[in-house]
């Protein structure tokens, strides 16, 4: 059964705003309602939309890194970002601020809660990505 017309076409437009929206909410989290698990449902509705238009093959093609690897890293980075604040001989989770001065962005205001939200935006996008690619793998016969 080939997809419809209307829904592939709705979601290559509607895609990129959803993409994006999520990586807004991950970025305003710390400060404002959103985060990294908001985000990452947000940036997994893209995912179940691609899947519904195209399957397993069109999420394989959005999210080319094996989604363990991604599933992986949201981890490591979640904890080591738990972790990071003993090494300043803070409690865990306790927040740091940094202020940097990137080329094109100017001076920005960056917190370490930032890093944590990352992490859990990686762990459940590349947990989303691992479920649609599983529902959409062939039974190969033994």
């Amino acid at each position: 059964m080939s997809p419809s017309l209307i829904l592939s076409t709705i979601t290559r437009v509607i895609s990129p705003t959803v993409w994006v929206f999520s990586l807004w909410l991950l970025a305003s989290g710390h400060n404002a309602p959103g985060g990294g698990f908001i985000g990452g449902l947000v940036a997994s509705a893209a995912l179940v939309l691609a899947y519904a238009t195209g399957g397993e093959p069109q999420v394989r093609r959005i999210v080319p890194l094996p989604s363990e690897a991604i599933l992986g890293v949201g981890l490591l980075m979640a904890q080591g970002t738990t972790m990071a604040s003993w090494l300043w001989g803070g409690q865990a989770l306790e927040s740091r601020v940094f202020d940097l001065h990137l080329p094109l962005f100017g001076d920005v205001h960056v917190v370490t809660p930032l890093f944590f939200d990352i992490g859990v935006y990686l762990v459940v996008v590349g947990l989303v990505a691992k479920i649609l690619t599983t529902l959409g793998a062939q039974q190969v016969e033994p």
